[in-house]
């Protein structure tokens, strides 16, 4: 669940609810689009994210699959971590994938009743508060959607106003205006 938000105000909330603070990290996320279909029209997206905590920089790669259920935005994602930044880069532009567009993000991490709540300023986007928890099956994902809702409610946000648009749709949206 994604919603825009006054971070401020929900990290105090967060700190008044008894959250633990995960991490702080700075997020620079190359999207690609692919030379065999139309990201965008099959609803996928494959990325290269370089994480930076206290000065040490991890890359991973993720690919992430059409919604599973439109209500709570859950899609099937794979993602693991590779060596070398540069090297990756050179290999998937070297089989066709175009760099689309970058999203950078300051990003705060807090855990909170089984959750990961993560507060987010996105350059040229905004502010915005996700909260996310991991399902084993389908059948589960009700649940934890209702359970996400609740604590949404707990950090005085209302789950009607979530966005299903990826952060990436919402840069391309403003760079269109």
């Amino acid at each position: 669940m994604k919603v825009e938000a006054d971070i401020e105000r929900v990290r105090q909330r967060l700190e008044a609810l008894g959250s633990n603070h995960v991490d702080s990290v700075e997020q620079v996320d190359t999207y690609y689009d692919a030379p065999h279909r139309d990201f965008a029209a099959t609803d996928e997206a494959f990325r290269v994210r370089e994480e930076t905590h206290d000065g040490d920089t991890e890359t991973k790669i993720t690919y992430k699959g059409p919604l599973v259920e439109d209500a709570s935005k859950t899609r099937e994602e794979f993602e693991t971590r590779v060596a070398d930044s540069q090297t990756m880069r050179s290999i998937v532009e070297s089989l066709g994938f175009d760099p689309a567009a970058t999203v950078r993000k300051q990003r705060e991490r807090y855990a909170l009743d089984g959750f990961t709540v993560t507060l987010d300023t996105v350059d040229g986007v905004g502010e915005f508060v996700e909260v996310e928890t991991d399902v084993q099956t389908e059948t589960d994902v009700e649940a934890a959607r209702e359970a996400a809702f609740d604590l949404l409610r707990e950090l005085d946000l209302d789950p009607d106003e979530q966005t299903q648009t990826s952060y990436l749709g919402l840069l391309l949206a403003s760079n269109a205006q």
